[in-house]
């Protein structure tokens, strides 16, 4: 069992930067891969961004290429999520999920991942 614990949302300006982080517990290793989800009032869940086990492969949505880059300290079992540029339409709360692979891969789909955190808004104001 993995918990996990995202931080870092908050209120800001329209172009400005945030950094989430998620903080993982309990059976952790470095054979997880981790991804960003984001869902927003009224809508689905949507996919962000999401990084390989080693951190050598990672993917992002259309919506954030460019201005958002997601790493990994697998020493400190943290992955994080550099938000710049941000826009109103990033408003949501932002989900960190994990999901054992024994390969390099880098997994989209949200079904595919066993392992939520709780969540941390985002509010970008324009």
């Amino acid at each position: 069992q993995v918990q996990l614990v995202e931080s870092g949302g908050g209120l800001v300006q329209a172009g400005g930067s945030l950094r989430l982080s998620c903080a993982a517990s309990g059976r952790t290793s470095n054979n997880y891969v981790m991804g960003w989800f984001r869902q927003a009032p009224g809508k689905e869940r949507e996919f962000v961004a999401a990084i390989s086990r080693s951190g050598g492969r990672t993917s992002y949505a259309d919506s954030v290429k460019g201005r958002f880059t997601i790493s990994r300290d697998n020493g400190k079992n943290t992955v994080y999520l550099q938000m710049s540029s941000l826009k109103s339409e990033d408003t949501a709360v932002y989900y960190c999920a994990a999901d054992i692979a024994w390969i390099e891969v880098v997994r989209t789909t949200s079904r595919d991942y066993d392992y939520w955190g709780q969540g941390t808004q985002v509010t970008v104001s324009s």
